[in-house]
């Protein structure tokens, strides 16, 4: 296969994982993507190729970015062990503690934990929202503190697909005084040099890839759902066209509207993978982020209807992706975004794409050079 489909570079013991990524893009199944991994802190496989655009007129460079959708969380997650690291985040605590009105309506006893692992019953708005209003802090949170939950909290999970961003980030936002986004970016993003984005600047508009929606009739809320699944798919419903909008962009939507490419997602968790060391920086203890790996909940998911294993704003080994090793978390993005933090190899993996599947939790196209990565490890 030709070596120039593919930029970037692999070490040699993993060039199938080079050969892996150009077969995604020479057979269609990618468009424009990227995919990178971190050993022990540093970057081993860095690779990007295709196009940035449904028209294939913009190639995808080493420093194209794209939404990631719930990719996001992890990021969101991130920022939360971080404070809770230092002592002043509480996973235990009732959120009330910090954000005294969402106590109304029954949720008192409501953890900061069951926010974290999709517990907390509030899979979605009970109020009838427009996509305007994910754009609206105030509006959005207010309406989550003021309703009563749709499940009893920490008895099930059910995927808080666009709420959790808005609940942790509100508690964030208590503790901080600064939005989520903010200190995502001054405290882990910028240390690091990390291309991700929780609300864009819009002097970084040119370098954004297009999302290619899933094909017709396999998108999210497409076909037969429960109530609380079509409440979450359509309560705003979900417009992928919404992403090439400076409002989506810019906006701090954190469960959703992060933008970054694999490079920045392998960059950041390396935090994770390396006992809170990134680039010569300590940013959190080893407890503090395996603190991320403690079990909140297990069981069928009642959004995604799946077997879910939660920690602390993770999936964990043992859930819905197959991962090898024990000590490992992930989460991916609607289409096909994904991340894995892997604390018993230290390694981490980041892969950002534009063409979407019908999928909210990685697809073989990531999987399959994942396989590949761990393979050559051994």
């Amino acid at each position: 296969m030709a070596r120039d489909i593919a930029d970037g570079f692999v070490q040699d013991r993993f060039a199938a994982v080079r050969e892996g990524f150009e077969a995604n893009l020479a057979s269609g199944a990618d468009v424009g993507a990227s995919f990178c991994a971190t050993l022990e802190g540093e970057i081993v496989v860095d690779l990007w190729g295709g196009f940035a655009d449904p028209a294939r007129t913009r190639p995808w460079t080493r420093d194209t970015i794209v939404n990631v959708y719930s990719t996001t969380k992890t990021m969101t997650a991130l920022t939360a062990l971080l404070l809770a690291d230092r002592g002043e985040l509480d996973f235990d605590a009732p959120v009330a503690r910090y954000w005294p009105e969402f106590a109304a309506n029954g949720k008192a006893g409501v953890k900061v934990s069951h926010l974290m692992s999709h517990s907390a019953g509030l899979s979605g708005w009970k109020e009838p929202i427009t996509k305007q209003d994910l754009y609206d802090w105030d509006k959005a949170t207010s309406l989550l503190a003021a309703q009563a939950p749709y499940w009893e909290p920490g008895a099930a999970c059910g995927y808080h697909a666009l709420t959790q961003g808005y609940l942790v980030g509100e508690v964030v936002r208590r503790i901080t005084g600064k939005s989520i986004g903010t200190v995502f970016r001054e405290e882990i993003a910028e240390p690091l040099g990390a291309d991700f984005h929780i609300g864009l600047p819009a002097s970084e508009d040119d370098r954004v890839a297009e999302l290619i929606p899933p094909p017709p009739g396999s998108a999210v809320g497409d076909g037969q759902q429960t109530e609380l699944q079509a409440n979450m798919s359509h309560n705003p419903g979900i417009d992928v066209a919404e992403t090439r909008t400076r409002a989506w962009r810019g906006a701090e939507i954190p469960a959703a509207g992060g933008t970054g490419n694999a490079r920045s997602i392998a960059q950041v968790h390396a935090i994770l993978a390396n006992g809170g060391v990134a680039q010569g920086k300590r940013f959190m203890s080893e407890a503090g982020c395996r603190k991320a790996l403690e079990l909140q909940i297990e069981g069928q998911d009642l959004i995604l209807n799946a077997p879910a294993r939660f920690g602390l704003g993770f999936g964990l080994a043992g859930g819905i992706v197959p991962l090898p090793h024990p000590n490992s978390l992930f989460w991916g993005g609607y289409g096909g975004s994904l991340a894995i933090i892997d604390m018993d190899a230290r390694t981490t993996f980041g892969y950002a794409m534009n063409r979407m599947a019908p999928t909210t939790t990685g697809d073989l196209r990531a999987l399959s050079l994942v396989m590949a990565m761990w393979q050559a490890l051994g």
